[in-house]
């Protein structure tokens, strides 16, 4: 297992098209954290909705955060999780969760998340359902323990960033720090 003395666990977040489940298998690797592809964990229902074009409410999402949440307690030892975390009530339920959670935010235009979920249409979420992800998107930013990067980076750039990132003491890495 790779060095990580601060790191507890990741998400890995952005809307569909970003690249969540690469960079995050990558990350997992390099970290020696396992992974939780966040999709896995929708509801029937919520997959039923999706492939038919239809939205997630916030409703539709509350069942599906809480079981990310017991994921993410369910590996103290550290986790890296992909999950869109559009919001900020989304991001904040995860890190009552698991205290010191850290999210990579995969940020790229509307444009060019269409056209990376057209390029894969065994995918359960359609083309159709990227511009609701843009208006759910609440940028993270300006929340702690943030990490912004362009998705549209090459994927080796990426994980070696981030696992920098994760490797660095919490008050570094932009994360409130408590004693």
């Amino acid at each position: 297992m790779k060095n990580r003395p601060f790191i507890t666990s990741l998400v890995v977040m952005g809307v569909a098209g970003c690249g969540k489940s690469s960079l995050g298998q990558r990350c997992a690797q390099a970290l020696g954290l396992p992974l939780l592809e966040g999709d896995d964990f929708h509801s029937a229902g919520n997959v039923a909705k999706m492939r038919s074009g239809i939205p997630l409410s916030d409703h539709d999402r509350a069942a599906w955060l809480d079981t990310l949440a017991a994921q993410l307690q369910a590996h103290p030892q550290g986790v890296v999780l992909t999950c869109s975390a559009l919001k900020r009530r989304y991001r904040d339920r995860l890190r009552v969760a698991a205290p010191g959670l850290r999210f990579v935010f995969l940020e790229l235009t509307q444009d060019q998340a269409r056209e990376r979920v057209a390029a894969r249409p065994a995918h359960l979420f359609p083309v159709s359902l990227v511009a609701s992800q843009f208006a759910a998107l609440e940028d993270p930013r300006d929340e702690p323990g943030v990490l912004p990067l362009n998705a549209t980076e090459p994927l080796d750039q990426l994980a070696t960033c981030v696992v920098r990132w994760a490797q660095q003491a919490p008050d570094a890495a932009g994360l409130e720090v408590r004693s």
